[in-house]
Protein backbone atom coordinates (compact mmCIF):
# COMPACT_ATOMS: atom_id res chain seq x y z
CA UNK A 1 0.00 0.00 0.00
CA UNK A 2 1.39 3.48 -0.82
CA UNK A 3 2.76 5.55 2.03
CA UNK A 4 0.78 8.72 1.43
CA UNK A 5 2.59 10.97 3.95
CA UNK A 6 5.91 10.32 2.18
CA UNK A 7 4.30 11.03 -1.21
CA UNK A 8 2.80 14.28 0.10
CA UNK A 9 6.16 15.38 1.55
CA UNK A 10 7.95 14.67 -1.72
CA UNK A 11 5.35 16.50 -3.76
CA UNK A 12 5.30 19.49 -1.43
CA UNK A 13 9.11 19.71 -1.51
CA UNK A 14 8.96 19.57 -5.31
CA UNK A 15 6.42 22.40 -5.36
CA UNK A 16 8.60 24.50 -3.05
CA UNK A 17 11.60 23.84 -5.30
CA UNK A 18 9.59 24.92 -8.35
CA UNK A 19 8.61 28.19 -6.66
CA UNK A 20 12.24 28.85 -5.60
CA UNK A 21 13.58 28.09 -9.08
CA UNK A 22 11.05 30.40 -10.70
CA UNK A 23 11.96 33.17 -8.27
CA UNK A 24 15.70 32.73 -8.82
CA UNK A 25 15.35 32.55 -12.60
CA UNK A 26 13.18 35.66 -12.65
CA UNK A 27 15.72 37.49 -10.51
CA UNK A 28 18.52 36.53 -12.91
CA UNK A 29 16.75 37.61 -16.08
CA UNK A 30 17.21 40.96 -17.76
CA UNK A 31 13.46 41.34 -18.00
CA UNK A 32 12.20 42.53 -14.61
CA UNK A 33 8.94 43.92 -15.91
CA UNK A 34 5.88 43.29 -13.74
CA UNK A 35 4.44 41.01 -16.44
CA UNK A 36 7.55 38.76 -16.54
CA UNK A 37 7.61 38.48 -12.74
CA UNK A 38 3.86 37.82 -12.70
CA UNK A 39 4.21 35.19 -15.43
CA UNK A 40 6.96 33.34 -13.53
CA UNK A 41 4.93 33.46 -10.31
CA UNK A 42 1.87 32.21 -12.16
CA UNK A 43 3.83 29.29 -13.63
CA UNK A 44 5.23 28.39 -10.21
CA UNK A 45 1.77 28.58 -8.63
CA UNK A 46 0.41 26.40 -11.43
CA UNK A 47 3.13 23.82 -10.81
CA UNK A 48 2.45 23.84 -7.06
CA UNK A 49 -1.31 23.44 -7.62
CA UNK A 50 -0.69 20.52 -9.96
CA UNK A 51 1.53 18.81 -7.39
CA UNK A 52 -1.11 19.41 -4.71
CA UNK A 53 -3.71 17.67 -6.89
CA UNK A 54 -1.31 14.74 -7.35
CA UNK A 55 -0.85 14.46 -3.57
CA UNK A 56 -4.63 14.50 -3.02
CA UNK A 57 -5.05 11.88 -5.73
CA UNK A 58 -2.41 9.65 -4.10
CA UNK A 59 -4.15 9.96 -0.71
CA UNK A 60 -7.52 9.17 -2.30
CA UNK A 61 -6.02 6.16 -4.07
CA UNK A 62 -4.51 4.83 -0.82
CA UNK A 63 -7.87 5.12 0.95
CA UNK A 64 -9.70 3.48 -1.96
CA UNK A 65 -7.27 0.56 -1.85
CA UNK A 66 -7.69 0.13 1.93
CA UNK A 67 -11.49 0.35 1.62
CA UNK A 68 -11.55 -2.23 -1.17
CA UNK A 69 -9.46 -4.64 0.92
CA UNK A 70 -11.71 -4.10 3.96
CA UNK A 71 -14.79 -4.70 1.81
CA UNK A 72 -13.33 -7.94 0.44
CA UNK A 73 -12.69 -9.23 3.97
CA UNK A 74 -16.25 -8.46 5.09
CA UNK A 75 -17.79 -9.86 1.90
CA UNK A 76 -16.06 -13.22 2.52
CA UNK A 77 -18.12 -13.77 5.69
CA UNK A 78 -20.96 -16.24 5.10
CA UNK A 79 -24.28 -15.91 6.95
CA UNK A 80 -23.24 -12.67 8.66
CA UNK A 81 -25.71 -10.23 10.18
CA UNK A 82 -25.35 -6.45 9.85
CA UNK A 83 -24.86 -5.16 13.40
CA UNK A 84 -23.32 -1.73 12.95
CA UNK A 85 -25.54 -0.35 15.75
CA UNK A 86 -24.10 -2.94 18.18
CA UNK A 87 -20.53 -1.60 17.80
CA UNK A 88 -19.09 1.44 19.57
CA UNK A 89 -15.68 3.08 19.26
CA UNK A 90 -13.55 4.68 21.96
CA UNK A 91 -11.51 7.84 21.57
CA UNK A 92 -8.84 7.53 18.84
CA UNK A 93 -5.21 7.65 19.94
CA UNK A 94 -1.77 7.00 18.49
CA UNK A 95 0.64 4.09 18.75
CA UNK A 96 3.80 5.63 17.33
CA UNK A 97 2.42 7.30 14.21
CA UNK A 98 -0.39 4.81 13.64
CA UNK A 99 -3.92 5.69 14.71
CA UNK A 100 -5.66 3.31 17.13
CA UNK A 101 -9.14 3.04 18.57
CA UNK A 102 -10.81 0.55 20.90
CA UNK A 103 -13.74 -1.31 19.34
CA UNK A 104 -16.51 -2.67 21.61
CA UNK A 105 -19.03 -5.11 20.15
CA UNK A 106 -22.19 -6.08 22.04
CA UNK A 107 -23.46 -9.56 21.27
CA UNK A 108 -27.25 -9.46 21.41
CA UNK A 109 -27.51 -13.10 20.29
CA UNK A 110 -27.99 -16.00 22.73
CA UNK A 111 -24.86 -17.86 21.63
CA UNK A 112 -21.19 -16.98 21.27
CA UNK A 113 -20.48 -14.95 18.11
CA UNK A 114 -17.59 -13.09 16.48
CA UNK A 115 -17.64 -9.68 14.82
CA UNK A 116 -15.79 -8.19 11.86
CA UNK A 117 -15.76 -4.40 12.03
CA UNK A 118 -14.59 -1.95 9.36
CA UNK A 119 -13.21 1.22 10.95
CA UNK A 120 -12.60 4.27 8.77
CA UNK A 121 -10.03 6.78 10.02
CA UNK A 122 -10.69 10.39 8.95
CA UNK A 123 -9.09 13.78 9.48
CA UNK A 124 -10.81 16.67 11.25
CA UNK A 125 -12.37 17.76 7.94
CA UNK A 126 -13.98 14.34 7.40
CA UNK A 127 -11.55 13.30 4.65
CA UNK A 128 -10.98 9.55 4.77
CA UNK A 129 -7.38 8.57 5.51
CA UNK A 130 -7.42 4.80 6.04
CA UNK A 131 -9.74 1.82 6.54
CA UNK A 132 -9.12 -1.37 8.52
CA UNK A 133 -11.05 -4.45 9.55
CA UNK A 134 -10.70 -5.72 13.11
CA UNK A 135 -12.11 -8.97 14.48
CA UNK A 136 -13.72 -9.19 17.90
CA UNK A 137 -13.67 -12.94 18.48
CA UNK A 138 -15.80 -15.28 20.56
CA UNK A 139 -18.07 -12.84 22.38
CA UNK A 140 -20.45 -14.72 24.69
CA UNK A 141 -24.19 -14.23 24.23
CA UNK A 142 -25.38 -11.04 25.94
CA UNK A 143 -21.79 -9.86 26.59
CA UNK A 144 -19.38 -7.28 25.21
CA UNK A 145 -16.07 -7.98 23.52
CA UNK A 146 -13.26 -5.58 22.67
CA UNK A 147 -10.40 -5.29 20.20
CA UNK A 148 -8.12 -2.51 19.00
CA UNK A 149 -8.26 -1.21 15.43
CA UNK A 150 -4.89 0.10 14.17
CA UNK A 151 -4.35 2.07 10.96
CA UNK A 152 -2.31 0.45 8.20
CA UNK A 153 0.20 3.30 8.16
CA UNK A 154 1.22 6.43 10.06
CA UNK A 155 -1.45 9.14 10.08
CA UNK A 156 -0.69 12.72 11.03
CA UNK A 157 -2.83 15.44 12.57
CA UNK A 158 -6.09 14.97 14.42
CA UNK A 159 -7.57 11.58 13.53
CA UNK A 160 -11.19 10.56 14.04
CA UNK A 161 -12.70 7.08 13.67
CA UNK A 162 -16.09 5.79 12.59
CA UNK A 163 -17.70 2.38 12.15
CA UNK A 164 -18.28 1.90 8.43
CA UNK A 165 -19.60 -1.68 8.58
CA UNK A 166 -20.00 -4.40 11.19
CA UNK A 167 -20.94 -8.03 10.70
CA UNK A 168 -21.76 -10.60 13.39
CA UNK A 169 -21.17 -14.23 12.48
Amino acid sequence: MPRTPRIKSTLLLSAAAAVCCATVLTGCSDDDTPSSVSSAASQAASAAESLGREAASAASSAFASATAEAGRKLDEIRDGVDVKSDVKLGTPGKDGGRATVEVTATNTADSTKSFAVQVDFTDSGGNRLDAVVVTVSDVAGGADGTATARSNRDLSGEVKAEVARAVRY
